[in-house]
């Protein structure tokens, strides 16, 4: 991909948005990582073709923006993001999800990135706030969240349905007057 294409960099990774034309390695990326991501994710993997033909349909309305965070030294991607729910008007909010693969956890890419993309909503979306909500045992989520810059503003009991349960959350949010 080239630089071009980029929303934002950083010193080690980049923001795009996703397209159809990483199919292969982003499918490839959650079936090697589905161990990793299962406890935390809603829905279905995005382990399949379709699956992620269906994922990034999603992106096609106003209401989400779907995003990958690559490595700059590769342009590999390391990791996935996407803003959800977005309700503008008196709001300009959205709902923050992302994830982290297991080639790639660990080495800062993920806290880059997000960074990139706090930067890129309140500037190019001109959205005022970012909620994230994450489950109180997801602790490198929760670290993860921290380091960007979000505070812990609540806790939502049977907040989602994962991986076969309703599953309690954390509610962690960033606004613009905070960066």
């Amino acid at each position: 991909m080239s630089a071009a294409s980029y929303l934002a960099e950083g010193s080690h990774v980049a923001l795009r948005r996703i397209s159809r034309r990483d199919r292969t390695e982003f499918v490839t990326l959650n079936r090697e990582s589905a161990e990793l991501l299962s406890p935390w994710m809603p829905g279905k993997s995005i382990t399949t073709p379709e699956a992620f033909d269906a994922y990034v349909e999603r992106f096609d309305g106003p209401a989400h923006e779907g995003f990958v965070i690559c490595r700059l030294d590769t342009g590999a991607i390391a990791g996935r993001a996407n803003i959800n729910n977005i309700v503008r008007g008196t709001h300009q909010a959205g709902t923050l999800g992302y994830c982290a693969y297991a080639s790639t956890t660990g080495r800062g890419y993920m806290t880059e990135g997000l960074r990139l993309l706090v930067q890129y909503a309140f500037g190019e979306l001109r959205l005022h706030r970012l909620e994230a909500n994450i489950q109180p045992a997801n602790a490198p989520s929760l670290n993860l969240i921290k380091r960007v810059g979000f505070q812990r503003e609540g806790y939502s009991p049977n907040f989602q349905f994962i991986n076969g349960a309703w599953r309690d959350h954390e509610r962690w949010a960033i606004t613009v007057e905070m960066v």
